[in-house]
């Protein structure tokens, strides 16, 4: 051997393994081990993203009770679904490393739908990745990165009920849906004539559905098949969607560095696989096919800030009221 050949050859096996390491992870059914970098990007001094970084953790809003979106393991406390796994991977382009070890960068916080707009004008979250539709009166509070997912609302019953196949059919029924949320709102546009009950969180509205007291829990079918998947043999989905639900992240209204940053991660990883891998991981056992990523919408944010609504919160029959803060920004 000569002695080109003694120093060609170690290079050479490097270089095979570490393509045989690419190949082997290509096949990862979820998005462990994914979505990594090596070490921290630095961020311009005074950004969102810097101070993220100084302070250690991420904070985020997620849903705690919506199976495979987002949902707390009460044995070990660990968050599991795609919006939590959407959530590692905007963390991971922050600090670094990989979404196996990200948790520990990342504050959890429950974020019920009535709560997430006050959430985040009051700065106890960064950001809420909470099945949290897009639309133009959400848009004068808070500012949205995304989509990063199209849902559609639908209704689900008991798997005994025939007379429920179309929205219009909920008229004259007992229907429960969330307090302030978008599908809430639908049924009362679609179905006028439904006696529509509101509560906190659609695991409450569930657990109605199951003791007798409404015919019906409608909001995008996404968050009903989670809870169909746990009990299929009593709950179905009707299965006739009305609506298409942009689902965005939401931010602090006039932090554009920010959502700039947001929106080119969420790009990133529709490009390299990882969403499609956090889908197929969460949402594929459905029996839904990986969709297509939706376009970001770089949409031009005012920086005016509406007056905060007054948002009220009910659980276990209980209801609370609270002003929101307002709060003013650069245009």
């Amino acid at each position: 051997m000569t002695r080109r050949q003694r120093l060609w050859l170690p290079a050479m096996v490097l270089v095979m393994a570490v393509v045989a390491a690419a190949c082997g992870s290509d096949d990862e059914p979820t998005v462990s081990g994914g979505g990594g970098q090596p070490t921290a990007p630095t961020f311009p001094a005074g950004s969102t993203m810097a101070n993220i970084q100084s302070k250690g953790k991420l904070v985020v809003g997620t849903k705690f009770d919506q199976p495979g979106l987002g949902v707390k393991n009460p044995t070990n406390n660990k968050l599991t679904g795609f919006d939590t796994d959407i959530a590692r991977l905007i963390a991971v382009a922050i600090f670094g490393g990989t979404v196996d070890d990200i948790d520990s960068k990342i504050e959890w916080k429950e974020a019920p739908t009535p709560q997430r707009q006050l959430l985040i004008q009051n700065g106890t979250v960064d950001l809420i990745v909470a099945t949290y539709t897009i639309n133009d009166e959400r848009k004068t509070q808070i500012d949205f990165a995304g989509p990063y997912f199209i849902a559609g609302q639908d209704i689900m019953v008991k798997a005994t009920d025939t007379s429920i196949k179309t929205v219009t059919d909920l008229n004259g029924k007992k229907v429960c849906s969330v307090l302030d949320s978008t599908p809430a709102k639908r049924v009362r546009e679609k179905a006028p004539q439904a006696d529509l009950i509101e509560f906190a969180s659609y695991a409450l509205c569930k657990d109605e559905l199951l003791n007798g007291r409404v015919a019906a829990v409608s909001t995008d079918n996404i968050i009903l098949l989670g809870f169909v998947d746990k009990d299929p043999t009593t709950l179905k989905l009707v299965g006739n969607r009305f609506s298409d639900e942009p689902y965005g992240i939401g931010l602090e209204k006039g932090d554009s560095a920010f959502r700039d940053f947001v929106n080119n991660r969420l790009e990133q990883i529709y490009q390299n696989g990882e969403w499609a891998k956090a889908f197929d991981a969460n949402l594929k056992k459905y029996g839904l096919a990986t969709p297509t990523p939706p376009p970001v919408d770089r949409y031009q944010s005012t920086g005016e800030v509406v007056p905060a609504p007054t948002v009220t919160t009910a659980a276990g029959g209980a209801t609370t009221t609270t002003v929101a803060a307002t709060t003013s920004t650069t245009p």
